[in-house]
């Protein structure tokens, strides 16, 4: 029974795997980004197809309650007043800063019907999500926190994105970047965060504006966003940066 019970597994996964191997065929999944020939980029997309393929694309990450709010951590890069850190983020991020982000204003391009500019009063009149959840780290920096934020999927919308977008990528002040599939962008708890733990995202964490994408690991979460662009194809927003991590990490 016991050896039937593995085999009955087996089987599963196996089917699961084919299922999913269809799905992309068919164009359910369209195409997974590309390996670029690396071993390591291969198992990513192994990866990326099993669990588009096997999981649910609606289910939520967990979500907590204010008690269990826990202290975030300050990240490496430190806070951009401090002159020590300075040196990590650019002279316009520094002038905004200074202006108490009055005159920030996020870029929207790429295949959308009105590239456009949005303020932040403008981002919050599209609605707002609020939900508690933790930023799981692969460096040991987790954390639980409340965050508030734009649904992405409602600032896509507005700007008219197209039928052949596939990706969207997200550059931060800091010249760190990352993109994301549609699944990841039209699902409910992917945020433009603009609030943390009921006041305004300090600095420190991405102020004046983050990604929160709940299904991935925390690096994919984009600090001090600065500009969304959507793609109708794969491109590797900042491979200098991010080369040496997975581009799919789902949880």
């Amino acid at each position: 029974m016991k050896r039937k019970l593995l085999m009955n597994r087996r089987q599963a996964i196996l089917t699961g795997l084919t299922s999913a191997g269809a799905l992309l065929l068919s164009g359910c999944l369209k195409k997974a980004p590309p390996t670029y020939g690396n071993i390591l980029r291969m198992g990513d997309d192994l990866t990326y197809i099993a669990q588009r393929g096997l999981l649910s694309q609606r289910a939520l990450a967990m979500e907590y309650q204010k008690s269990e709010i826990t202290s975030f951590p300050v990240t490496d890069i430190g806070d951009p007043a401090d002159p020590a850190s300075k040196k990590a983020y650019s002279k316009t991020y520094q002038q905004l800063q200074r202006n108490n982000f009055k005159d920030f204003a996020l870029v929207v391009e790429g295949c959308v019907a009105a590239p456009r500019k949005y303020s932040m009063d403008e981002l919050k009149k599209l609605g707002a999500r609020t939900q508690i959840t933790r930023h799981t780290c692969e460096e040991g920096w987790s954390a639980i926190a409340e965050w508030t934020g734009v649904p992405l999927s409602a600032v896509l919308k507005d700007a008219g994105i197209l039928k052949t977008a596939r990706y969207v990528g997200l550059y931060g002040f800091d010249n760190y970047a990352e993109s994301i599939d549609m699944l990841d962008a039209f699902h409910p708890q992917t945020i433009l965060a603009h609030t943390m733990n009921g006041e305004e995202i300090p600095a420190r964490n991405g102020a004046p504006l983050r990604l929160r994408v709940e299904t991935q690991l925390g690096y994919k979460n984009v600090k001090f966003l600065q500009r969304i662009v959507v793609t109708d194809k794969f491109t590797d927003p900042a491979p200098d940066i991010t080369s040496g991590w997975s581009w799919y990490t789902g949880i």
